[in-house]
């Protein structure tokens, strides 16, 4: 059962970064296991409903959802062994990472946001919900509008192609979503003191049930991308 995250969990977040090593780690490993992985399980239980109504093919399993605090150096200039934060993504089972669409969780000492939306770029995904926004700029745009992102406080990220042509039957509110290279959806301001809370599931959940027409949206269009 979820009853906020401890003040334990930021504490080890904070530990940690002052402390990034392996040694700090494996003499600490029984605070990670108690502050940090167990509420996140709980967490996760508690979000696994929400997300299974929006999609019964989510995977929802803790482990198979929440990040690894182990970091991958090996492409990166950054050899820090251990993250100071950790994130929880909610895709379908087996489902690649990359490109997949997903609703997403993060935390850490500083951080603190949750969304909806393919991590990093699905370039024949896009090119699907381009030529449907052509089809159908009317429709696409229904869909979207019956995101209440105001009431929400939701931000678009669509990262745009500055020089993409677009076409003229496409309306102004559509073409940065036209020309988007990635899409998610954040919440826009939050407040550290809520991961303290029970209420903090509701929120999330909230939120997730809002976005889910968005969802569902670039889900058919990865859908199709992936068929033969």
């Amino acid at each position: 059962m979820f009853t906020g995250f401890p003040q334990e969990t930021l504490e080890f977040f904070l530990d940690l970064r002052f402390h990034n090593n392996k040694l700090y780690f494996e003499e600490n490993r029984a605070r990670y296991e108690e502050y940090v992985k167990a509420p996140f399980h709980a967490f996760i239980n508690a979000l696994a409903p929400v997300v299974r109504q929006i999609d019964p093919l989510m995977e929802v399993r803790p482990y198979k959802c929440l990040a690894r605090i182990h970091r991958d150096t090996r492409f990166s200039r950054d050899k820090s062994p251990f993250r100071d934060h950790l994130w929880l993504c909610f895709r379908r089972a087996a489902e690649p990472k990359e490109g997949s669409v997903n609703f997403f969780f993060e935390m850490g000492v500083n951080t603190l946001s949750w969304g909806c939306g393919t991590w990093g770029e699905n370039k024949a995904m896009n090119e699907i919900l381009r030529r449907r926004m052509e089809a159908s700029p009317k429709g696409v745009s229904g869909i979207l509008s019956s995101v209440d992102f105001a009431g929400h406080d939701l931000t678009v990220y669509t990262n745009p192609y500055k020089r993409m042509a677009i076409p003229a039957n496409i309306p102004e509110h559509l073409k940065p979503w036209y020309a988007m290279r990635e899409c998610y959806v954040g919440k826009a301001k939050t407040d550290m003191a809520w991961v303290f809370t029970p209420e903090l599931v509701d929120r999330v959940a909230a939120d997730f049930r809002a976005m889910a027409p968005l969802y569902h949206l670039l889900r058919g269009a990865y859908d199709q991308a992936e068929q033969p």
